[in-house]
């Protein structure tokens, strides 16, 4: 028999880990949370029902576990594994040094397919795509926002996170008007959350890419872009438009 070494024993006892963690009834609410049924936006996808504190708590333990391993679990047909590779990788590229950053944006952008729900993008995209590409070109943020992928737009628009915490809102306003007339209710709610958070920093930059847009802007998108405004000046937007 082939020797088993300790990365391969390493993953077989972070999966049974997470069968041994399963919950029915918890997985069954989750399904519905992040609507699997058909014609939903996960549609299909499956849930363990392992919570959210449990897979970060698991991500700190097993975060040495070989790039290898967490592609098989960002490849797992359950919702759970993928969330938790996406951790390990946000903990890895953290950090590690910059050649194996070059290697987990490599595998990150390689593997978009199976980055298919809002909390997936939303858990990573920031650390890893926005804390890539801060020094270098940002290309791949625009590819990313003319995708047909729903998801790698979402991506696009929330990388942008980490320029915003950095009090830098370019990216961000660029990529919203590239995104002002997307079909997807969950790329409104994402446009308007990253308005929302370069307004916390720069009320008048916000207030700016308003004035301008607010009339092109999904309903969604500018509810989400002005809930900190003051009740009167969100009325006046909202009446405007």
């Amino acid at each position: 028999m082939p020797k088993v070494n300790d990365n391969e024993l390493m993953l077989a006892e972070l999966r049974h880990k997470l069968i041994a963690l399963t919950n029915h009834e918890d997985a069954m609410f989750l399904q519905r949370f992040f609507k699997t049924g058909p014609g939903q936006y996960g549609e299909g996808d499956l849930f363990r029902g392992i919570r959210v504190p449990v897979l970060r708590r698991l991500s700190k333990e097993y975060q040495l576990i070989p790039l290898e391993h967490v592609v098989s679990l960002l490849q797992s047909a359950y919702h759970e594994d993928r969330l938790l590779a996406l951790f390990i990788l946000v903990l890895k590229y953290a950090k590690d040094n910059e050649g194996m950053r070059d290697i987990i944006y490599s595998l990150y952008m390689g593997n978009t397919a199976f980055i298919n729900n809002w909390d997936l993008v939303d858990a990573s995209a920031e650390h890893v795509v926005g804390a890539y590409v801060s020094d270098k070109s940002r290309e791949p943020l625009y590819q990313l926002a003319n995708s047909r992928s729903m998801w790698e737009r979402r991506i696009a628009i929330l990388a942008t996170f980490h320029f915003i915490k950095r009090e830098s809102f370019e990216e961000t306003l660029k990529i919203a008007e590239i995104l002002l007339t997307d079909k997807e209710d969950l790329i409104h709610k994402a446009v308007g959350w990253m308005l929302r958070e370069v307004g916390k920093r720069d009320i008048q930059c916000e207030d700016s890419f308003l004035n301008t847009h607010y009339r092109q802007m999904p309903r969604t998108m500018l509810r989400y872009a002005i809930e900190k405004y003051a009740q009167e000046k969100r009325l006046v937007y909202l009446k405007k438009r």
